[in-house]
């Protein structure tokens, strides 16, 4: 999923989630909040183990 999809669905599910975030997010110059990860999560179809890579 590009990171202009994921914005586009995250800002659907009432996120206010730009596709500058998430690459910022990415590359560690923006700290996520524990709700985008939820959200994340959610569209992704991950569980927490895949995104923390544990």
């Amino acid at each position: 999923m590009t990171q202009e999809q994921l914005s586009a669905k995250m800002q659907i599910a009432g996120c206010d989630m730009t596709r500058s975030a998430i690459a910022k997010i990415e590359v560690g110059q923006r700290h996520i909040y524990p709700d985008e990860i939820i959200l994340i999560k959610e569209i992704l179809n991950v569980d927490f183990d895949q995104i923390f890579n544990i």
